[in-house]
């Protein structure tokens, strides 16, 4: 009985860690790339000699460093202006009737379609690509935000005001506590949301970053770059929402985060 129970813990273990996903997502792509030639579908292989190759070169390392700049960058002002916006927007019932026709309508606009509009205004420098990855992680997390702010229970609220808590009181000690969850996961949909969107910015107006190096790679037909940057793109995306997982975990655990 404990030797079933003992490989039923390790079969669970392996499980969890997603290495049986792993080796079949490669086994197949490894197999359908026998089919077709590098310049249609690379191999596994001719992938990872690529990112050699380009890392060796520094090209990979530079494009890295433009990439994940920009995403911190626009990332990190969505937090500071998302999440305190949403708070009040959140516990003020008609500041949040006025904002959520406006919040309707614009979240329903991706952030590529102001591409243009944002080279305008901003210039084709650094600022128009970290105001577009600033307008695609804003929305999750505000409306994250709001969410979270209005599904406090109302009891709690009412049993801290009937104990003579101020509105501010009431406010940082109830309201933000219950909302931390919500908060914390739109934090991740707007990484996710920056990373999209640096690829569809560097690809249209950069000279330098993943999205760039995967566009540029049909300029040389060198399909295999294309999939060495979108490889290095899935790695970094992947190890940067297990660090946000690790953290929430951590730190957060005493707000029902998971």
């Amino acid at each position: 009985m404990e030797n079933n129970k003992t490989k039923s813990s390790a079969i669970q273990k392996i499980l969890k860690c997603g290495i049986i996903s792993w080796v079949a997502i490669i086994a197949l792509w490894g197999i359908g790339s026998l089919k077709y030639d590098e310049y249609f579908l690379p191999s596994p292989k001719e992938t990872i000699d690529s990112m050699k190759e380009l890392i060796k070169d520094g090209t990979l390392w530079s494009d890295i460093v433009a990439s994940v700049g920009r995403v911190i960058k626009g990332w990190l002002l969505s937090i500071i202006f998302a999440v305190p916006m949403g708070l009040i927007v959140g516990n003020f019932r008609p500041v949040r009737w006025l904002v959520e026709p406006i919040l309707s309508f614009f979240r329903f606009v991706p952030a590529i379609a102001l591409t243009t509009l944002f080279l305008m205004w901003f210039g084709v420098g650094e600022e128009s690509k970290v105001a577009l990855i600033f307008y695609a992680s804003f929305f999750p997390m505000f409306v994250n935000t709001i969410a979270g702010v209005a599904s406090t229970d109302k009891q709690l609220v009412e049993a801290a005001s009937c104990m003579g808590a101020k509105k501010a009181r009431v406010f940082f000690t109830v309201v933000v506590p219950s909302a931390v969850s919500n908060i914390y996961t739109g934090i991740r949909l707007g990484l996710s949301s920056a990373i999209i969107c640096v690829v569809a910015a560097e690809m249209l107006v950069g000279s330098d970053g993943l999205g760039y190096l995967i566009n540029s790679s049909k300029l040389y037909y060198k399909t295999s770059w294309a999939f060495a940057g979108i490889v290095t793109l899935a790695v970094i995306g992947f190890a940067a929402d297990r660090i946000l997982q690790f953290i929430g975990k951590k730190k957060l655990k005493h707000f029902d985060v998971k």
